[in-house]
């Protein structure tokens, strides 16, 4: 005849569970186990544990991989979780099994170390530190267990690592524009130079959608206005065309019913794809990157002597404004800002002139 089982064990489907109340406090959850010697040993530190918080304030230890993994669940929300996860998936192996309160910049010092080994630029190494140290603030400040003690007593202070090795922002010029826009595929090229023009993040651009598009007819125009949720500052953001944007969309529309930029009737994922890094090679450009565009529209906003707070509101920058209250006056003195960098000082128009050479290819 085997042993007797411990009180408040409960054998479900080869199972031990526990069922039992200690202090108040009921326990119900699966041991994870059909030993019962082990589930007798996970039963009697769970009582410990109950015992240790309601009497003397102790709290039980939480490893960092459960923080990590709470946080997780509680911003599924966020259009950075796919980022947070990486991080957080590298930073396992070398703090994912330590206690929450272990988790400090002397225990990171090896992750550091090794990133550092694999070329990884400081400012991604940053991006690490900083969820770290969101991790254990939440732990500290917010996050309460059944007993209304918080995960973490205090939380350490991370600093973040001085970036010395940040890559400088690259404008283009003018000629390096038609270079590699030309070397580009015709939808490549399109996407370029409406990004160019309008100052639109890369995934701004992959999924404008037909039905973000708002008519203006006292102006005899049209504006863009991207969710918030599908902006980096989580604002709605305002895109402003001038005329080789408004040129590039009138030539795209009718094409996909949904998406303003397709490629063989799907939307595009990204612009920095094998075509892209082929093209900047062709046209000697291989310092060039798709974010320089931005750059590129916000450099030469200034360059047109537009003001501070318009090149704000043009490059999407969080402002607090309601981007979608604009008036028409608002607007069109947006759009005459947007026109100045159509042209060379020159007067010619090299963007227009090549989506009119594309266009003839196509």
């Amino acid at each position: 005849m085997g042993r007797k089982r411990s009180p408040g064990l409960r054998n479900r489907a080869g199972i031990w569970h526990i069922e039992k109340q200690i202090l108040g406090h009921k326990i119900h959850e699966s041991t994870g186990t059909s030993d019962l010697e082990t589930a007798e040993l996970i039963l009697a530190r769970r009582i410990e544990e109950i015992r240790q918080a309601t009497v003397f304030g102790a709290r039980p230890c939480r490893l960092f991989r459960d923080a990590a993994a709470k946080f997780l669940e509680e911003n599924l929300h966020l259009a950075s979780i796919a980022d947070y996860a990486t991080q957080l998936k590298q930073l396992d192996p070398y703090i994912g099994s330590l206690p929450v309160e272990k988790v400090h910049l002397g225990s990171l010092q090896p992750y550091i170390k090794d990133r550092r080994q694999q070329g990884i630029k400081t400012k991604s190494i940053n991006l690490a530190l900083s969820v770290v140290r969101r991790i254990l603030n939440l732990a500290s400040r917010l996050w309460r267990d059944e007993h209304g003690l918080t995960w973490l007593d205090t939380p350490p202070l991370i600093q973040m690592l001085p970036v010395t090795d940040a890559r400088q922002p690259y404008p283009l010029s003018w000629e390096e524009q038609r270079m590699l826009f030309q070397a580009l595929p015709d939808h490549l090229a399109r996407m370029a130079l409406f990004k160019v023009n309008t100052g639109c993040r890369e995934q701004e651009v992959c999924q404008l959608r037909w039905d973000w598009e708002v008519k203006v007819p006292e102006l005899e125009t049209s504006v863009f206005i991207v969710p918030g949720v599908r902006v980096k500052n989580r604002e709605d953001r305002l895109v402003v065309l001038n005329r080789v944007a408004m040129s590039v969309v009138e030539q795209m529309r009718g094409i996909h019913p949904e998406h303003v930029f397709s490629y063989r009737g799907h939307a595009v994922g990204t612009i920095n794809n094998s075509g892209w890094k082929t093209a900047r090679k062709k046209a000697g450009l291989d310092q060039v990157r798709v974010h320089d565009l931005k750059h590129t529209f916000g450099r030469r906003l200034r360059a047109a002597n537009v003001p501070l707070e318009t090149r704000k509101v043009l490059l999407g920058h969080r402002n607090g404004d309601i981007t979608t209250h604009y008036s028409a006056p608002e607007l069109e003195e947006l759009i005459l800002a947007v026109n100045k960098v159509c042209e060379e000082k020159s007067g010619k128009s090299p963007a227009l002139v090549m989506l009119k050479q594309k266009t003839a290819g196509a």
